[in-house]
């Protein structure tokens, strides 16, 4: 049985595993299940984020089952450096969402795995989505935003908003922060905007597991 770790630096094997097979440019999708989540490059806890400490360490029981891959943050921060564009193609960060807590999911079309789990992210949003939570997922797909929308409506992906970035910045952002690996990675963030917890690999989403999960995060 294998032992979570705290999501740190990603080592040069993983990077390098990531950057062959494509992960950026979309010709495959990799997960590491194995890593945490701690400081990343040239980043350090926020004080704003010192009570998310104990929620992240209070959370980590209820990682288990469908979302057994989620480990808690060690050193809980904002992540000021994460932008992307919203429904009406206007730039956003997760300041926007304060006062939510939020499961960001960065994914794209070419994903298999990623295509797989968003109807259960649009179940959660469906059953969860409230003014205290909501499902934020992010498409990296290059180009416009045609193949997203076609693939959400041909899906019936229908309570989910199309958060996009062709820029793949968003992506870049997470992965030196020691985030991201491959896709789709998917993290938890309070309602100050505090990393909790987070992911590489896809999850069933509208599991139980997944609720109970996104309830302790909520506090309800």
């Amino acid at each position: 049985m294998t032992t979570k770790k705290p999501f740190g630096l990603p080592s040069g094997k993983l990077i390098a595993i990531a950057a062959v097979a494509g992960v950026v440019a979309g010709a495959a999708a990799v997960y590491v299940k194995e890593t945490g989540i701690g400081n990343g490059i040239g980043s350090s806890a926020s004080a704003e984020c010192s009570l998310a400490k104990e929620r992240a360490a209070n959370l980590a029981p209820l990682m288990k089952g469908q979302v057994a891959a989620m480990v808690a943050a060690t050193e809980p921060r904002k992540l000021t450096a994460v932008s992307f564009n919203g429904p009406d193609g206007k730039p956003l960060t997760l300041d926007h969402f304060a006062g939510k807590t939020v499961l960001l999911n960065l994914w794209a079309t070419w994903c298999v795995p990623c295509r797989e789990e968003m109807p259960a992210l649009n179940a959660l949003e469906k059953e969860m989505g409230s003014d205290r939570f909501q499902v934020v997922p992010v498409n990296i797909d290059t180009g416009d935003d045609e193949k997203p929308k076609t693939f959400l409506t041909e899906t019936g992906v229908d309570a989910l908003q199309l958060y996009r970035d062709n820029t793949i910045g968003v992506f870049n952002s997470l992965k030196k922060e020691g985030l991201a690996f491959g896709l789709p990675v998917t993290l938890l963030l309070d309602d100050k905007g505090c990393l909790i917890s987070g992911m590489n690999g896809p999850a069933a989403w509208d599991s139980e597991d997944a609720k109970a999960l996104i309830k302790g995060a909520i506090g309800s």
